[in-house]
């Protein structure tokens, strides 16, 4: 009789997802959750973090008077990259680099345009401040990019010149961070819907009591994770779409692939990330902890370990392993190539089979751990 009562019916998971959406409209932090939340983080993530360095300030010395030097001089002046302050001697440059005031220092030497003038390139000195390592290459690299610039104007080879290179970026020519930085912020802000709003779900159903008035109905398990699993996972599909058209209005990101590949892989993502909710909501059966256990579990690994700010490959090679159980790691890569590549299906694929996989292990510990109470 039992077989008989706990049987898959249509009707009646049909009322128990009306049952589950009916609340989710009349709660306001899940919708909150849903549509507001993601706004705040894809605007933090999308103007709060960025890798560019526009502008930076640099300290020019010229030791001297000739017209070479003064030439060169102005052509760092006048580049966009740099923001130029000038000494006439480099204690004072020295000083302002020590203090953090500026990023680099850029000494022209003496006898720099009679060398010049005779053919013989003289070494431009570019002294960076290597506590930022990244601001530092960029200066160093701002700095010889636009002597070479110069000399190739002036007919003059630079120093150690040995051949021409003409350097080509794909897909993003620009190399604007906020092209993998605004998919990846989809990705963390997906990783949140999905595991933040389920790991509440049966919690709260505990915590109100109405849990075991569930118990009492016939209803089996699979009607049971299927009717939260639903509404939210077309909960996490619109917000998904949300930051989506956001991060192709506001913040100017193409999307080169087709929307059906971008569904596909969202899709997909979102299986493991309500199942891990689902399990920590059932297991912890307390709002508050399940809450906790979401931000440690969902938020934090798939922020850290992802690749979305951390390349993985610099990372140690015990920490890399550890970003194999990450599903977000999966995730990333292939929005990042959705939108700026288009579609790499050999990439998504594999990726795509990935998330899967964790997926169904989440839904399976999720079964087994409100089975006891439920069947």
């Amino acid at each position: 009789m039992k077989h008989e009562l706990t049987r898959f019916n249509a009707r009646r998971m049909a009322a128990l997802i009306r049952k589950e959406s009916v609340q989710i409209m009349r709660d306001p932090s899940t919708l909150l959750i849903a549509f507001v939340l993601p706004i705040l983080l894809l605007f933090i993530f999308g103007f709060g973090i960025s890798l560019d360095a526009n502008t930076i300030r640099v300290g020019l010395v010229v030791q001297d008077s000739g017209p070479q030097a003064a030439s060169l001089a102005n052509a760092y002046r006048n580049s966009p990259y740099l923001e130029v302050v000038e000494a006439p001697a480099v204690a004072p440059i020295k000083a302002r680099v020590v203090a953090d005031d500026l990023r680099a220092m850029i000494v022209i030497p003496p006898d720099f345009s009679r060398a010049m003038d005779r053919g013989r390139p003289v070494p431009v000195q570019v002294a960076t401040d290597g506590s930022q390592p990244n601001t530092a290459n960029f200066a160093a690299a701002y700095a010889e990019g636009i002597y070479g610039s110069w000399a190739e104007q002036q007919g003059i080879a630079p120093p150690g010149a040995q051949a021409s290179l003409n350097t080509r970026f794909w897909y993003n020519p620009e190399l604007k961070s906020r092209f993998f930085l605004v998919p990846g912020s989809i990705a963390i802000v997906m990783t949140m819907i999905g595991t933040l709003l389920t790991a509440l779900v049966v919690a709260r159903e505990w915590e109100r009591g109405t849990l075991e008035a569930m118990m009492a109905t016939p209803i089996g398990m699979g009607e049971f994770i299927a009717s939260k699993l639903i509404p939210y996972f077309l909960l996490g599909i619109g917000s998904m779409a949300l930051c989506t058209v956001l991060g192709i209005i506001v913040f100017g990101v193409p999307l080169r692939g087709s929307v059906f590949a971008l569904l596909a892989i969202s899709s997909a993502f979102l299986l493991p990330a309500l199942g891990l909710g689902l399990f920590i909501s059932a297991a912890t059966k307390n709002q508050f902890v399940a809450a906790q256990m979401a931000l440690l579990s969902g938020f934090l690994p798939s922020f850290l370990l992802s690749g979305f700010i951390f390349e993985i490959s610099s990372m140690p090679a015990p920490i890399q392993a550890v970003t194999y159980i990450v599903p977000a790691r999966y995730l990333i890569p292939s929005l990042q190539t959705v939108f700026v590549t288009g579609d790499v299906w050999g990439l998504f694929l594999p990726n795509i089979g990935m998330m899967l996989l964790f997926g169904a292990i989440f839904f399976l510990l999720a079964f087994r751990a409100t089975k006891r109470s439920l069947d």
